[in-house]
């Protein structure tokens, strides 16, 4: 069965006010790219208005086909190597006490695009050094070599998404592994284990609870504090069928659940994303001093 009508919960402002208008010329003109918008998340307006964004860097296409996702897929174009100082500059013009970033999967480029992650934190700390600094790192594991370089930049946060339950994991992610998702978020607490790690579910895809339950208890035992849990929303019709939409008290169960296992915070709603309020986030999680 495929659902596609959205229950009253799922209602948000739409986009368009004052300082959404403003980071959305600034990303534009700075020849930027934002996953809020590559990813039709729901939360733009929300975020934008907040003038927090996850700017979205190596491009606007992917080289995997995840079948959840909306960020368009090909042949990329090459490495922008100028893309670190103009992100640095829209972080340093916006006044950011906190910056996402994230990217799309670079399987084309020799090092995966480590080293514009690693250029992208040192010329924000240049220019922003209070800003504090969260990398959303796709699957890595083809440089396994290059990973440390991601750590000994020391970003404030490294998050990686599990994205799904394991029986699930290789319907939508037919080129991701799930252990190997998991052992990216081990093998970057083993490098510094002083550096808080932190991870999402998409819930709605056909998974139990159990499932839900066991892999909260999989992303613990790798080390990972930081946990978000959201509804999946299908981009359109041909992605993979949304199968359920939990309800927030199911969402509330889940969060509870998440915390009597461990996680030093958690944030689990319907319109919960990795990125979402992910100041709020780290700040409370009390791993990160304000």
């Amino acid at each position: 069965m495929v659902i596609e009508r959205k229950p009253k919960w799922f209602k948000t402002p739409a986009p368009g006010g004052a300082k959404y208008l403003y980071l959305r010329s600034l990303v534009r003109d700075s020849g930027l790219n934002t996953v809020c918008e590559e990813a039709r998340c729901p939360n733009i307006g929300d975020c934008w208005d907040r003038q927090t964004a996850t700017f979205m860097i190596l491009g606007d296409t992917c080289t995997w086909r995840c079948h959840y996702c909306a960020v368009n897929t090909g042949k990329p174009a090459p490495v922008d190597v100028g893309e670190p100082i103009r992100l640095a500059s829209a972080v340093e013009k916006l006044g950011l006490r906190y910056c996402v970033i994230t990217s799309v999967t670079r399987d084309d480029v020799s090092d995966g695009g480590i080293s514009i992650f690693v250029a992208c934190v040192k010329k924000i700390r240049e220019k922003t050094p209070f800003c504090k600094i969260e990398l959303l790192v796709p699957d890595l594991s083809k440089w396994p070599e290059e990973i440390e370089l991601i750590t000994n930049v020391r970003p404030d946060v490294l998050n990686h998404n599990i994205e799904t339950v394991e029986r699930i994991f290789p319907k939508i992610r037919p080129k991701g592994k799930y252990n190997r998702s998991l052992n990216l978020l081990k093998k970057f607490k083993d490098l510094n284990s002083s550096i808080p790690t932190k991870s999402g579910i998409m819930v709605g895809l056909g998974e139990t609870v159990d499932e839900i339950i066991s892999t909260m208890n999989d992303l613990n035992d790798v080390g990972c504090e930081m946990i978000t849990i959201g509804q999946y929303l299908r981009p359109s019709k041909n992605h993979v069928p949304l199968k359920k939409y939990y309800t927030p008290s199911e969402f509330e169960m889940l969060g509870e659940v998440a915390r009597n296992i461990g996680f030093k915070h958690v944030a689990s709603g319907p319109l919960v994303r990795s990125s979402y309020h992910a100041d709020e986030q780290a700040l409370g999680s009390g791993l990160l001093e304000k």
